[in-house]
């Protein structure tokens, strides 16, 4: 053989073992409403094991990680290894190794050890998206789909569809399947044929990681996915909304209405369509020809909740919310690529939800910028973003951190003159009363508040810090101190809402950081599935050496700072920007352990945001003209406002909603089988 031919055969030979050796490498882009947030990289070396990169940046916080693994033939992991940081920047550990008769687990808020007696997947709790195309794949190996979850529950995957999506390097097929087990409703993954990971979307694309071959079909990818989820959302609807076929009759209620407090027990409502025609005592109304009647047997019959802070994001949010009592909400802040679609499959009756007010979401770029599109900088770029939202229905603006404190009139201004209201996050460099002078009606988390009293020596409210600097120094402000009470003042002068969010500064500021579980859903929790419940919490934050007192006092004294808001006759209404339906209870009750009597409580929930939000013609109260919006309470939350979770039965527009029947369907057990078990345990 010639040696030009040997020099060639043996440099072929050299890239063939380097190859061969070399770990294959793909790239993910992170994208964050659709805007660039972080990387995943995967990289499978020769044996098989997996090493993951993952990192994103979300407003100064995000979590950063390296995991490795190894899988068995069966694809479940055999061992896992993780550090990092969490979404607060919080440094985690987390381990997983089997000798295939025992499994062990270990992480800052779960250690465990289990005998297998049959393949079990370990799904990590600080996971990468990748971990989600790994469970997929070990799925797609396992009998009929299935298997057993560490540290619990089940998993189970469906082939939802095979499309041609056109990537950098040509047209290829994707399978879109969806996982069953992990969230209260499925949860979606893109494969390639060859089965490794093309896409996780997640948040109605609010959160997506994307190989990057795939990029520039983000935006069919997300419309193949929402419309998958809007086909189980309907069967889901179809299957648990009970319309009466002529005219509703509720008796033997005891009513209450919000606008004088009072309770009437003995009432009757009758309702036709969705509009309530009558109310009064059970001998005064009767009932038309083929009516259906329900006897409410002398329970609490009230006025459908609101939730004024709301993100929704999946297909579980509307209904979780129907379910708990929340008919009537506002979302803050969305993928206007996609919201509207989900707000006319709520008003359809497509996708159990309640009635929706929509705010746009507007921000300054920069690091810090919030996860919206619409990022302005001049004056005539802030116009055109409040007219963009006015022109689709949207009835209020919320502006964020990073804008330009100097755009805070402009926007406020534009949006007044297009009968819009505003509100927001106050920006970096500006105090809670500047913001206010220069235009806003609403502030939103009452944290805020506490910030204008430490500024301008805390002028940063766009990275944690607007969070530290609360749990350290809030108990230095008391209700009763000067500078207090004379914002209070201003704040009542200035006719200024104040969207408290209360339940959600618990978890940050009042919680356990070892503990996935918010205090507000502590003995609710445990009914939820094993998997949905592992990261309910944004993670409390974890004081410093030698603050560990301030940080215990916070939100003890936010409480204060609420009643006293309350009492002086500020607005509050109540939101939650956390998990839908259970978390407004929390908040509500949050509200009476404050000291806030809980007849206003509930009023605060019903009559008080229809009033400010401009639609009291039709919600609010159990009067004839309304909305058959309704609650029924088997319970009294006058005398004991963790009674509001006593929810029932729900109406939405004359539609009746199981409680039960929901929350069966979302894999949530009854409240009366959790209870007998702790019995049984004790």
């Amino acid at each position: 053989m010639r040696p030009i031919a040997l020099l060639s055969l043996s440099l072929a030979l050299c890239a063939a073992l380097a190859a061969h050796a070399a770990p294959a490498t793909r790239d993910y882009a992170v994208l964050m409403q659709g805007r660039p947030a972080g990387e995943q990289k995967v990289a499978v070396a020769a044996d098989g094991s997996v090493r993951v990169d993952f990192h994103y940046t979300d407003r100064g916080r995000g979590d950063r990680s390296t995991t490795r693994w190894r899988a068995n033939d069966d694809g479940t992991l055999r061992e896992y290894s993780g550090s990092g940081n969490d979404y607060l920047l919080t440094a985690f550990e987390e381990s997983y190794r089997t000798d295939g008769a025992k499994a062990r687990w270990k992480n800052p808020s779960e250690q465990g050890e289990r005998d297998l007696a049959a393949p079990a997947f370990f799904l990590p709790l600080q996971a990468a998206p990748e971990a989600t195309g790994a469970l997929a794949r070990a799925l797609l190996k396992a009998p009929q789909g299935k298997l057993a979850l560490l540290p619990a529950g089940e998993a189970r995957i469906e082939r939802v569809g095979e499309y041609p999506i056109a990537g950098r390097q040509g047209t290829v097929n994707l399978r879109l399947y969806s996982i069953l087990g992990l969230d209260f409703t499925p949860r979606m993954v893109w494969l390639r044929e060859d089965g490794s990971t093309a896409a996780t979307i997640a948040a109605s694309g609010w959160f997506i990681t994307v190989d990057r071959e795939f990029e520039p079909a983000v935006a069919k990818l997300t419309e193949l996915q929402e419309a998958a989820g809007a086909r189980w959302g309907a069967e889901f609807a179809q299957r648990l909304t009970h319309a009466p076929t002529g005219p509703l009759l509720i008796r033997n209620a005891r009513l209450f209405d919000p606008r004088d407090l009072s309770v009437a027990a003995g009432s009757s409502v009758l309702i036709e369509n969705e509009r309530i025609v009558r109310v009064g005592p059970d001998a005064q109304v009767r009932a038309p020809q083929g009516a259906e009647v329900i006897d409410a047997r002398g329970r609490f019959l009230m006025p459908g909740l609101w939730d004024v802070h709301k993100h929704y994001s999946s297909t579980e949010d509307g209904a979780l919310d129907i379910a708990a009592g929340v008919t009537s909400a506002r979302d803050i802040a969305n993928n206007f690529d996609t919201f509207l679609e989900r707000v006319k499959r709520f008003d359809a009756g497509s996708e159990i939800g309640p009635r929706v007010l929509m705010a746009g979401f507007i921000d300054g770029p920069g690091p810090y910028a919030g996860p919206t599109k619409m990022l302005v900088s001049t004056p005539e770029e802030a116009i055109k973003a409040v007219d963009f939202y006015a022109d689709r229905g949207y009835m209020q603006i919320k502006s964020y951190s990073s804008l330009k404190p100097e755009l805070v009139p402009v926007l406020a201004d534009r949006a007044h003159a297009r009968g819009l209201r505003y509100s927001g996050h106050v920006p970096a460099s500006m105090s809670a009363r500047q913001f206010i002078e220069n235009g806003a009606d609403e502030l939103q988390h009452l944290l805020y508040v506490e910030l204008n009293f430490m500024y301008p020596g805390v002028k940063d409210t766009q990275s944690m810090q607007r969070l530290t600097a609360v749990a350290a120094h809030a108990h230095e402000y008391p209700p009763e101190a000067p500078p207090v009470r004379e914002f209070i003042d201003f704040l009542k002068r200035h006719r200024t809402v104040i969207d408290a969010t209360m339940a959600l500064e618990e978890d940050l500021f009042g919680g356990d950081p070892t503990d996935k579980t918010p205090p507000g859903l502590r003995g609710v929790a445990e009914r939820f599935p094993p998997q949905a419940r592992r990261n309910l919490s944004w993670g409390a934050l974890k004081p410093p050496h030698g603050q560990e007192e301030a940080y215990k006092q916070a939100f003890p004294s936010m409480l204060k700072l609420l009643k006293a808001l309350h009492d002086a006759g500020v607005t509050i209404l109540p939101g939650t920007d956390a998990m839908a339906g259970y978390m407004l209870h929390a908040e509500l009750e949050s509200y009476a352990r404050a000291g806030i009597p809980n007849a206003e409580v509930l009023r605060l929930a019903t009559l008080t945001p229809a009033q400010v939000l401009g639609v009291d013609k039709d919600r609010g109260v159990i009067a004839p003209g309304k909305y058959a919006d309704l609650v029924l309470i088997d319970g009294d939350p006058l005398k004991d406002m963790r009674d509001i979770r006593k929810v029932d039965a729900v109406f939405k527009g004359g539609k009746r909603f199981d409680p039960g029947e929901i929350e069966q369907a979302l894999g949530i057990a009854p409240r009366q089988a959790v209870a007998a078990a702790a019995a049984g345990g004790r």
